[in-house]
């Protein structure tokens, strides 16, 4: 292997570069005032086409067949919302000293999220998988999402009362409406987003950068820097690979004692180890109040990066493996 090889090897993703380019700028130059405002409108407006899109892209007919497939999805559920949740709480709990309360809450609302869509069946693709399976679990597990992590948030982070019901509310309306006004408008507008798959990548990518430059830029005025340091950063990022390395291991050994085959075990173990930057973004963004979701988001942000890692060096290797 080459240098360059290796190098392109361990790159970061282009995508988290982007969106610590974000981080960087509105550090430096953060959107204050009455131009605070119209940005989160635009940011708003976004978020529900991302979602009108995503609606339109996950196909109903996928999702009832996985639905069969009931132990691959009933164990990919519970590693995402049950198993995840409970090691994130855990963790957060232990390393609140070190991270903060924020960064803690942060840690604890990143193991409420569902799992990826795009990204998983990737890895299940690339390692021989069950792709069919990877794709209904990862959309049913974005489809309860919606309302389980909104709940979950309320019930476990004690956004009780006004708060609470007021972000379920606000989700219903900012990201399930236009993903079930996307459902419906489906059967005609799929085949041109699929000929044009550019146009749901921008508006994928850019909609985060948008959220993310607008909660940093929210935090900084309110001193976010002045509040986090580099021992909290640094605790941080020993606790994601904690996380992950938790759950991925609960992954690979339950899936195994419990039977599946091999296709079945590497789909469970990429999408039950994933957490969805997407979709967490946008809900963190509703759920927190403004001023703390930069820092709230920060977990996630750093998580995906080491999953995307780790992920495609697990897919590699299941890839270069001799199938029983």
């Amino acid at each position: 292997m080459t240098l360059v090889q290796t190098l392109r090897r361990f790159a970061p993703d282009p995508y988290i570069t982007a969106i610590l380019g974000m981080v960087v700028l509105a550090s430096f130059l953060p959107c204050r005032g009455s131009a605070a405002g119209y940005l989160k409108i635009v940011t708003d407006v976004a978020i529900g086409l991302l979602f009108f899109l995503y609606g339109i892209r996950i196909s109903p007919q996928a999702i009832w067949e996985g639905i069969s497939h009931w132990r691959l999805q009933a164990l990919v559920f519970c590693f995402t919302f049950v198993l995840f949740p409970a090691i994130g709480i855990l963790l957060a709990h232990l390393g609140r000293l070190w991270l903060g309360a924020q960064l803690a809450t942060g840690v604890v609302f990143l193991s409420l999220l569902p799992s990826t869509v795009q990204s998983s069946i990737v890895f299940t693709s690339i390692a021989r998988g069950n792709v069919a399976g990877a794709l209904c679990a990862a959309s049913l597990s974005n489809l309860l999402g919606m309302i389980l992590t909104p709940v979950l948030v309320a019930l476990i982070l004690g956004l009780k009362g006004g708060a609470g019901g007021q972000g379920i509310k606000d989700i219903l309306e900012q990201l399930f409406l236009p993903f079930l006004a996307g459902q419906l408008l489906r059967p005609w507008v799929a085949a041109f987003l699929g000929r044009h798959g550019l146009i749901v990548g921008s508006v994928d990518r850019g909609t985060i950068l948008l959220v993310v430059y607008g909660a940093f830029s929210e935090s900084v005025v309110g001193g976010l820097w002045h509040q986090v340091g580099i021992a909290s950063l640094v605790a941080l990022f020993v606790v994601n690979i904690v996380l992950l390395a938790a759950v991925m291991a609960s992954t690979i050994l339950l899936s195994r004692v419990l039977g599946f085959s091999r296709e079945d075990r590497i789909a469970i173990i990429f999408c039950g180890s994933k957490k969805s930057l997407a979709n967490g973004v946008p809900m963190a963004n509703i759920l927190f109040p403004p001023a703390s979701v930069g820092p709230i988001v920060l977990p996630l942000m750093l998580f995906h990066q080491i999953q995307l890692m780790a992920c495609a060096a697990l897919a590699r290797r299941y890839a270069n493996e001799k199938p029983n």
